[in-house]
C-alpha cells in the first residue's frame, strides 16, 4: 500500500475553510476555533495513515473530514457536566453527584447567584456580618446545638476541628473507627495533617471504657468518636457509647468530638430502614463538637457542617484554616434552604429528594415501572425483550452500607445489538442514561427515576435501537 497517495489526498486547510458547511459553521463560531478543529482532524488522519493498513478505513476518514470537523467543534463547545438520568437505584451515587437538591432550593439560590446578596453584610446593623449567620440559627434550632458553622466537606471539618484543638497533642480514637472515607482519604491521614498525634485504643472489634481511661494523660487534647457509616462490624463486638465517652471526656476536662458521617436528622427506622444515629441524639448526649456531611442523608449541597458548644465553635471559627475551607454563597444559600425543610419532618420527607427516594412506596414505583414499560413496549417492543422485575435499591454514598430497599426495574435485552453496546450508547446520549447490567440485561431501577424523565428514557431507547 502506497501511503503517500493517501497523504496527498488530504485536503488543504485553506480549501477546507472554503467548503459551504465550514462557512456556515464560521457564521456561528470564531475562525480560530474552527481552524483548531481542522488541524486536529488533519492530524488524526495522518496518524491513521501512519498506523493503519486498512485502505477503506483511511478513505472513509478522508471522505468524512468535514463531518469530523463539525463534530469536533460541537464537542469542544459542549459542556462536559451534564444532567444524568440515574437508573442504577443507588440514591446517593458518588459518581453521579450524590444528593439531588430540590428545585425550590436551586431556584432560591439562583436568585442570589445572579445578583448581589447580604452574604457577609448585616442588614440590621449596616455593617460587615458573618456568612454563617444565615443558616446558624436554623441549624441550632433543628439540632439542639448552641452554635454551628460549615466548611466545604466533612473531611475538611475533621481537619479543621483537629487543627484547632489537637495541634502537637494527642487525640484518642478506637481502632475500630479508623475508617477510610473514600478516595483513599483516611482518618489517620487527616490527623497527621492537623499535626495531632493519634492514640489508638481497643481492637478492631472491641473497645471498652477502660481503654479510653487508661490512655488519657496530660497531653490528651480530646476524645474522637467516628461513626462507621460506610461499613459494619458484626459478630463479637463492643463499642463505647457517646454518653459514656462524654462522661470520660468531661471528667478529664477535655472535649468529645464526634464525626457522625452522614448527618441524619430524622429517625429513618420509622420508615422501615436500619437505625442510624441522628445529630440531635449526639448533641443531647452531650457531645461537645459534632460534624457531618451536607450532601449525604441530609440531602443538601456538599459541605462539612460543624455543630456543638459555643465555646468550641467560636474557637474553630477563628482558626486560620477556616477561611481556606469556607463555603461559598451558593452552598450557604442551599444549606439554609434544606435545613428549613427539616422544621417539619413530614415536609422534609416530601420535599428533600434524597428522603423522598428513600421512603418512596413500592406501589408508586410499580406505577412508574408500568408507565415506562408500556411506552417502551409501544416504541421498541419488537427490538428487544422487555420485563418488569423485582430488584433492590441501595442508599450509597457510604451511608447504611447493608441497607437494601425493595424496588422495581425495567429489564431490557436488545435483539440487534449487544447489551454492552446498548449501555454505552445510552451513556453517550445528550441526556446520558446510566443503569446497570445483570445477566446480560440492561436494568433501570425506577426508585431513582423522576416522573419527568420517563419520556426522555423512552425517546433515547427509540433513537438507540432504531439507528
Amino acid at each position: 500500500m502506497d501511503k503517500n497517495i493517501f497523504y496527498r489526498n488530504i485536503p488543504k486547510v485553506d480549501l477546507i475553510m472554503e467548503y459551504d458547511e465550514i462557512k456556515r459553521l464560521s457564521e456561528v463560531h470564531t475562525r480560530e476555533l474552527i481552524l483548531n478543529s481542522v488541524r486536529k482532524v488533519m492530524e488524526d488522519i495522518r496518524d491513521l495513515i501512519n498506523s493503519s493498513n486498512d485502505e477503506e478505513e483511511i478513505k472513509n476518514k478522508i471522505n468524512n473530514v468535514v463531518a469530523d470537523i463539525i463534530i469536533d467543534v460541537n464537542k469542544f463547545i459542549s459542556f462536559n457536566m451534564k444532567k444524568v438520568i440515574n437508573g442504577t437505584g443507588t440514591i446517593l451515587h458518588t459518581n453521579l453527584g450524590r444528593a439531588v437538591i430540590s428545585k425550590e432550593s436551586i431556584e432560591k439560590a439562583s436568585k442570589l447567584m445572579t445578583g448581589f446578596s447580604n452574604l457577609e453584610y448585616n442588614l440590621e446593623l449596616g455593617e460587615r456580618g458573618s456568612r454563617y449567620s444565615h443558616f446558624e440559627k436554623i441549624i441550632t434550632k433543628i439540632t439542639g446545638a448552641e452554635s454551628a458553622m460549615a466548611v466545604n466537606n466533612n473531611a475538611a471539618a475533621v481537619l479543621l476541628i483537629l487543627s484547632t484543638f489537637a495541634k502537637n497533642k494527642e487525640v484518642i480514637v478506637s481502632r475500630g473507627e479508623l475508617v477510610e472515607i473514600g478516595g483513599s482519604f483516611r482518618v489517620p491521614d487527616i490527623m497527621a495533617q492537623s499535626n495531632g498525634h493519634l492514640v489508638e485504643v481497643g481492637t478492631t472489634n472491641k473497645t471498652h471504657v477502660y481503654d479510653y481511661e487508661q490512655a488519657i494523660n496530660e497531653n490528651t487534647a480530646a476524645l474522637l468518636k467516628v461513626h462507621t457509616s460506610n461499613y459494619k462490624i458484626v459478630g463479637f463486638t463492643e463499642s463505647v457509647s457517646v454518653e459514656e465517652l462524654v462522661n470520660i471526656a468531661h471528667k478529664n476536662n477535655i472535649p468529645l468530638i464526634e464525626d457522625i458521617g452522614s448527618g441524619v436528622l430524622i429517625d429513618l427506622s420509622k420508615y422501615g430502614l436500619d437505625y442510624e444515629p441522628t445529630v440531635q441524639e449526639s448533641i443531647k448526649a452531650g457531645a461537645d463538637i459534632v460534624c457531618f456531611s451536607g450532601d449525604k442523608l441530609l440531602g443538601g449541597p456538599q459541605a462539612g457542617i460543624i455543630v456543638g458548644k459555643k465555646q468550641y465553635i467560636d474557637k474553630i471559627k477563628k482558626h486560620p484554616l477556616t477561611r481556606a475551607l469556607r463555603i461559598d454563597k451558593f452552598t450557604a444559600a442551599c444549606l439554609e434552604c434544606v435545613f428549613h425543610e427539616y422544621i417539619d419532618e413530614n415536609k422534609a420527607i416530601k420535599n428533600v429528594p434524597v428522603l423522598k427516594m428513600i421512603t418512596k412506596e413500592l406501589e408508586e414505583i410499580e406505577i412508574q415501572a408500568l408507565n415506562l414499560f408500556n411506552k417502551l413496549s409501544e416504541s421498541i417492543g419488537n427490538l428487544c425483550e422487555l420485563e418488569i422485575m423485582d430488584c433492590e435499591s441501595q442508599i450509597g454514598g457510604g451511608a447504611l452500607p447493608l441497607q437494601r430497599i425493595k424496588s422495581k426495574c425495567i429489564s431490557i435485552m436488545p435483539k440487534n445489538i449487544s447489551t454492552s453496546s446498548l449501555e454505552k450508547k445510552l451513556r453517550m446520549q445528550e441526556t446520558p442514561i446510566v443503569g446497570r447490567i445483570a445477566n446480560d440485561k440492561f436494568l433501570i431501577d425506577l426508585r431513582t427515576i423522576f416522573d419527568d424523565e420517563i419520556e426522555i428514557i423512552n425517546e433515547a431507547f427509540k433513537e438507540v435501537l432504531n439507528s
